[in-house]
């Protein structure tokens, strides 16, 4: 990785806040919240995918059609979020696969 690519997600990032920061309170305080659990248990892919870019596109719409938050996602924050990231490997599986020696796929993560 570049210096120049390190600048470039900088300000990537910095934009995507700055989207974050534009949300109404309650939205944003919801995608807070979406942003901490993912990056607990989120995918591996977390900051280099579509994923938390998608979230705001969704609730930019949702907030100029004047919908509450929850009306969106629901209650149950997490639930929404793990619908979100069902088929992706998460930080957890490939951590438990370089211990346990078998990967765990999304496939395997849901045998359980």
């Amino acid at each position: 990785m570049s210096v120049q690519d390190i600048i470039e997600g900088k300000k990537q990032w910095r934009a995507h806040l700055a989207r974050v920061k534009a949300l109404p309170p309650d939205y944003r305080i919801v995608y807070e919240e979406m942003q901490k659990y993912l990056f607990k248990v989120g995918p591996v892919d977390l900051l280099d995918g579509p994923l938390l870019a998608g979230i705001v596109d969704f609730f930019e719409e949702g907030a100029a059609a004047d919908k509450g938050v929850l009306e969106l996602i629901g209650t149950d924050v997490a639930a929404f979020c793990d619908g979100l990231i069902k088929d992706s490997p998460a930080f957890a599986d490939a951590c438990q696969g370089s211990v346990g020696g078998a990967a765990v796929t999304p496939e395997r993560r849901a045998e359980r």
